[in-house]
Parts: C-alpha cells; structure tokens; sequence
C-alpha cells in the first residue's frame, strides 16, 4: 500500500553560476523560467517581437513609387507651377471659392436640419408620414444629382409662375424666374438631394441607441420631444458625426456641378478660364486641387474636435491623428498606433519590464494540501 499521509517530496534543482539548469540545457528547453537560490524566477531568453519583412517590403516599394512620381513634379515643365502661383490666388478664383464655401454651407445646414426632420417622420408610428419619409428617401436617392440641379433649372419651363391662393377669393401668383436665382436653384438642389442621405445617418444614429436608454427616459416621464433632444440625440450624435462629416466633404465636392446651373463656383470659374488661356489647363487643374484639399482638409480638422467634443463622458477613445503619431514617434513613444498598439519600442520595453517583474517578484508558495 501507498503511504497517502506522506509529504511528497520534491527534487532540487540545482542551479550554476551562469544561470542554467543541470538537468537541461536552453536548446532543449527555450524560454523556460529558472529558480535562483532566493526562489526568484527569470527568464532565459528576452521576449523578441515578431517580425513582418512583407510589410517592409511592401512598404518600400510604395516608397520608391512615390518618391517616382515626386521627382516628376519637380522635373516635369508641363506642370507649369509658375502658373499655379499665379492662379492660386487670383481675384477670379477667389470669387469661385467664395461661392463654392457659402453654397456648401447653406446645403449643409439646411441638409442636416431636414435630414432631422425626415428621420424623425421615418420613425413615427403614423403610417402616413412613414410612408412619405420612405418615399423621398427612395426618390432622391434614385435620381442622379445633376438631374434634379438641371430639373430646378428649366423649373420655369414646366411652371411659369408659383403661387397661392385663397379659396374664393384672389391669387398670388411670382413668375419663378425671379422667384429662384441661379443660387437658390443651386442650394436647393443640393439640399433636396443630401436631405435624403442626411436622414438615413441620422435615423441609424438613433437606432444605435441602446433601447434602454428610451426606456430610462420613458421611466422619468419626461415628454418625447424631451427624450428626444435631451436623452436620445446627444447619444446619437457620436455616430452621427462622422458619417456626416465625410457626406460633407461629399457634398463640396458635388458643389462642382453648379457649374452646369451657370454658377461659377471654384470649379466654374477654373473651366471658364482654361477656355480662355487654354496654355494653362494643367496649372489652373492643379490650382482647383490644392483649393479642394485645403479644405476637405479643414473640414476633417472640424470633424475631429466634434468627435472629442461629443464623445465627452463615454469610454471611446479617439485614434490618433497623423501629426499626433508622428509627434510621439520624434519624442520617442513607440510608432505612435495607440496604447493598444504598441510599436518596436513598445514592445521591447513592455517585455523587459515584464522580464523585470517577473525576476524580482515574490516566490510563489505551494501548499502540500492542494496536491
């Protein structure tokens, strides 16, 4: 019979200066953690990264591509960058620029205010003003922009005069050609057509709401209208905003189709004057580019102090833009992708504190009893 109450004994292992264990060796036994004489454990081997040679690869290629392609802008006359400093503030484009910025404002505005409107109707519980926000959805999304702009534009042909008038009685009526300029025609077109897509982002923004958020506000008796603006859309606003923001960088680029409704915006006025100094097209291209960049730029720049200032009291995490990756790479923080992305340096000095802390830690204690 086996002896139970006998403590079972356990075998030293004894442990030589250089740090190896007699019984085996570290080829045999890569990465194995050995106990020193005052019982603490370190490692053999430190913790290596792993490595990604693709990555590099692919990486370096794409590199010498650009770096291909910017000797050609430097080196290459047809680009004409004389030229483009000559245009690139010019009164004319100046003006275009003007009405491009007040036409994607207004359009903004008015698209995201209707937008409101529209999704709220598309989740009423009347089927009447469901069904109607259903069909403008699916109407002004179906028709290309540029129909509906040139649409509003001959609206005159099809109605030559708006009115109202009052049951039995006279009749006010406008000719439409003095009731819509060139740019309320713009503006209008543009709005109709990013209502419908403003309502589709602002109706899944509220649908992403956790339901017992309308619930809890239910609970407090508060009104609708005050469960809506107080509990449900700041809430909402955190996904409403991004997807927005990229429908309005959409929408500035959309802009360049008043072209066709005799506005001339940015785009307009770069058309026009290709016509007349067509030794000039590729520089004044260049010129609406670096003008549309700028401020698709500043629209993203906008976009990320909405995002961190609706984002206040919740646990999202903004990721870090460019200049601030690369602002922690030149003080020395790793490649900058965030704490749960950690870089080479990360990762090297997250293994040797670990490294560290397991050397210095306490020894651990077996009981006999839980064997």
């Amino acid at each position: 019979m086996t002896d139970t109450t006998r403590a079972p004994q356990w075998e030293a292992t004894s442990v030589d200066d250089a740090g190896r264990t007699a019984g085996a060796s570290r080829a045999s036994r890569p990465g194995t953690a050995t106990i020193d004489a005052a019982g603490h454990a370190a490692l053999d081997r430190s913790v290596v990264p792993l490595r990604h040679p693709l990555r590099w690869i692919a990486a370096a290629l794409v590199l010498v591509v650009l770096l291909n392609f910017g000797e050609t802008l430097f080196t290459n006359e047809q680009w004409g960058w004389p030229a483009v400093g000559k245009w690139l503030f010019s009164p004319a484009v100046l003006t275009g620029l003007q009405l491009t910025l007040t036409a994607t404002a207004l359009s903004a505005v008015i698209s995201f205010a209707g937008g409101v409107v529209v999704a709220i109707a598309r989740l009423s519980r009347n089927p009447v003003l469901s069904g109607l926000a259903w069909g403008y959805v699916w109407l002004f999304r179906s028709v290309p922009l540029i129909l509906v702009l040139v649409f509003l534009y001959n609206l005159g042909s099809l109605y030559p005069t708006i009115g109202i008038g009052i049951p039995f009685g006279p009749q006010f009526e406008v000719p439409t050609a003095n009731l819509l300029g060139d740019l309320a025609i713009g503006v209008i077109g543009l709005s109709l057509s990013e209502i419908a897509y403003a309502s589709e982002i602002v109706r899944a923004g509220v649908l992403a709401v956790d339901h017992g958020q309308h619930e809890a506000a239910q609970a407090l008796g508060l009104p609708r209208r005050r469960q809506f603006v107080r509990v449900i859309m700041p809430q909402a606003l955190r996904s409403i905003v991004p997807a927005f923001v990229n429908q309005v960088v959409g929408l500035l680029k959309a802009s360049s189709l008043l072209f066709y409704v005799s506005l001339l915006d940015l785009f307009g006025v770069v058309q026009n004057l290709s016509s007349t100094y067509p030794g000039d097209i590729i520089p004044l291209l260049v010129v609406a580019t670096i003008w549309y960049l700028v401020l698709t730029s500043a629209v993203s720049i906008v976009q990320y102090h909405v995002e961190r200032w609706t984002a206040r009291g919740s646990v999202r995490a903004l990721p870090p833009t460019p200049w601030q990756r690369v602002r922690k790479v030149l003080r020395g923080g790793g490649t900058g992708r965030g704490p749960g992305r950690p870089g080479g340096a990360g990762r090297r000095t997250q293994a040797a504190a670990a490294e560290r802390a397991v050397a210095s830690g306490p020894a651990s204690t077996i009981d006999d009893r839980s064997i």
